[in-house]
């Protein structure tokens, strides 16, 4: 049979068994919503190592996402770009996950294709901005043939271990705090398997462009609709600011200058089930911490020493697809 090229699915091992979110009962993709980048980050690109071919071809199928998202991606050479590329043939194709590049050591790759067959580019910037495997979707509807997957995943290209190819095809996503979703047989998020790897017989396709529905569910993780939202600056210290999700997606914005460095503690408060991502200091996409219902109730709490420099707090609702509600934020030491 032909060799079958697969996209190892990098997560890092503290969040291998992190819950992912559907938008709603009629998506159908796969989105780790705490690997999320900013609404409208600017997102820098350095590559490691290949031609001018291979870059090019690279950037061009990145932005295949850009029309739909509330992203863009921009060649540079900074050290701390926030996705680095290696075109290591011996390596395969593989992709940290959203912000999990931001944990990446600089000298090393977030992303690596050692191949570009079709819409691998594509498939590899997918998880960039934090989209999973569709063929892992809890509701998918591929019964493996485990023997047949284990034998040809353990030759080459591949060449990995049973525990690999249970991690990388074989094995759900948790289906812990996911929302309803039906599979996509036309992502780009979804590779070619042949027949003999499935109970049924029944293979699919390889999907070399984005599909209707990953384009539709990129753009709800990342709206680009109505104006970009305001930022609200917090004082350590200051009373409580209150603030609402008045929209179903809606992020909010604070900023916050931590002049004295310490520790200090930023909380929601009111009956909204939000989540809060810290970026900084002075970066906008150097992801601090974040939490989901660390405070009171649904609320959310980050606690953490901070050096000097500014600050950036993503405020949201868990439900991005339903979630409204009022709320307030305060930051103290």
């Amino acid at each position: 049979m032909a060799r079958v090229k697969t996209c190892i699915d990098r997560v890092l091992p503290s969040h291998l068994m992190e819950p992912v979110v559907r938008a709603g009962p009629h998506a159908e993709a796969v989105f780790f919503f705490r690997k999320a980048w900013p609404n409208g980050s600017r997102l820098r690109v350095r590559f490691l190592s290949g031609s001018s071919a291979q870059r090019e071809l690279a950037m061009e199928q990145a932005n295949w996402w850009t029309p739909s998202v509330n992203l863009s991606f921009v060649v540079s050479n900074d050290p701390d770009a926030e996705i680095r590329v290696a075109f290591d043939p011996s390596d395969g194709a593989w992709s940290f996950l959203g912000t999990d590049c931001l944990g990446i050591p600089r000298n090393e790759p977030t992303m690596n294709l050692g191949f570009q067959d079709g819409g691998t580019s594509a498939h590899e910037f997918g998880h960039t901005i934090g989209l999973g495997h569709e063929h892992q979707n809890p509701e998918g509807g591929l019964e493996w043939n485990e023997a047949e997957v284990i034998r040809d995943l353990s030759g080459p290209p591949n060449n990995w271990t049973p525990d690999q190819i249970r991690h990388n095809v074989l094995e759900k996503y948790s289906v812990d705090q996911v929302r309803g979703t039906r599979f996509d047989p036309k992502s780009i998020m979804l590779y070619f398997f042949p027949a003999s790897w499935t109970m049924n017989g029944v293979g699919t396709e390889a999907n070399e462009v984005l599909s209707d529905t990953d384009r539709s569910f990129a753009a709800l993780m990342y709206p680009k609709q109505g104006p970009a939202p305001s930022r609200t600056r917090l004082e350590v210290g200051g009373a409580p600011v209150s603030a609402s999700i008045g929209q179903p997606g809606e992020e909010d914005l604070f900023t916050l200058t931590v002049g004295q460095p310490g520790r200090h503690v930023i909380a929601t408060g009111g009956e909204t089930d939000l989540v809060m991502k810290l970026f900084g200091p002075n970066s906008q996409t150097l992801l601090v911490a974040e939490d989901d219902d660390g405070g009171e109730g649904l609320n959310s709490r980050i606690a953490r020493s901070l050096a000097a420099g500014e600050y950036l707090m993503q405020v949201r609702h868990f439900n991005r697809q339903g979630g409204t509600g009022n709320y307030t934020i305060r930051a103290t030491r």
